[in-house]
């Protein structure tokens, strides 16, 4: 199993009532819940622990876990509320405000955590979870207990507005990217964690010495670059998509780049730290499909293997 580790949220969409009135719709989302669908709808064993409220939108991100086959053993489960993201549009683009204050996904603690099963080969960590405290230090934590023997891969997914005390954030970043064995960045994520170098070869280069032996750089429409352990860079292009938001685009990318390395066996760390540029090239390729077909539909809504 990949057990995907960080937030599960209700995104809400701006949509139009039958009238014309501006409103929003929920939908079940959060960084690291989808890249957790995206896997079970890939068809490779996935799990997700994160912190969950019993309230009614809790409830909803429980059922559409065991709708999209994801085990939710692991979930956290409190009465807090449910962390709620309302999402603005700009030209297809998804700008989030949260509401985030003393909810079940941020305030879990390492007393919640709980003992994992030796089927669990693979850990995800990213998103919002990795920038709020206390859960930020809760999921190093876990990180630290689990991830020396287990393939680990991030997404630190990086919302600047969202970091109450960026030297702390940085600090505990670093941490977790000198235990990962591969980290996919966007190339604003990749210019926020690196900003004393100027090219993206550069930054992705002091990235990698950082600790992880594979950086993934993701650039829009410019497709993807893989940085290997040996220097090698591989390339692909984006596939092309009639875009109508970009919300979980980066999520169910991550699912289809580990979805293929799972298949061909190779998410375990050694197989990591040793990948070959052809499976790479494969990877990600596969990955760039997964994400053309969720930015063609509205909201995180991550496909079916059938669906490729």
């Amino acid at each position: 199993m990949i057990l995907c580790c960080g937030e599960a949220l209700i995104d809400m969409i701006p949509n139009t009532t039958q009238s014309g009135q501006a409103a929003f719709v929920p939908h079940v989302g959060g960084a690291v819940f989808n890249t957790a669908i995206a896997l079970g709808r890939l068809e490779r064993q996935a799990g997700l622990l994160s912190g969950v409220s019993n309230d009614l939108m809790g409830r909803k991100l429980q059922d559409a876990l065991g709708s999209s086959n994801v085990d939710a053993q692991y979930l956290i489960r409190s009465d807090r509320p449910t962390t709620l993201a309302f999402v603005e549009l700009q030209n297809g683009h998804a700008k989030y405000a949260f509401y985030d204050e003393n909810t079940a996904g941020r305030m879990i603690t390492d007393q919640d955590l709980p003992a994992i099963g030796a089927d669990i080969h693979a850990l995800f960590f990213g998103g919002i979870s990795l920038a709020c405290e206390p859960c930020a230090d809760t999921y190093a934590s876990f990180l630290e207990q689990h991830g020396q023997e287990r393939a680990v891969v991030m997404d630190p997914n990086i919302r600047p507005g969202f970091v109450p005390d960026e030297a702390r954030y940085r600090a505990r970043l670093k941490a977790m990217l000198a235990q990962a064995d591969m980290v996919k960045v966007s190339d604003e994520d990749l210019a926020w964690i690196m900003p004393e170098h100027t090219s993206l070869q550069e930054q992705a280069a002091a990235l990698q010495a950082c600790g992880p032996a594979i950086v993934l750089v993701t650039r829009g429409e410019k497709g993807a670059i893989g940085l290997l352990a040996n220097g090698e860079q591989v390339e692909v292009a984006a596939e092309r998509a009639e875009v109508v938001d970009t919300v979980g685009a980066g999520d169910t990318f991550n699912a289809g780049v580990m979805a293929r390395l799972d298949e061909f066996g190779l998410m375990q760390k050694g197989a990591l730290r040793n990948l070959d540029a052809d499976n790479l090239m494969q990877a990600l390729s596969w990955g760039a499909k997964v994400a053309a077909i969720t930015v063609s539909r509205a909201g995180a809504n991550p496909p079916w293997l059938h669906e490729l």
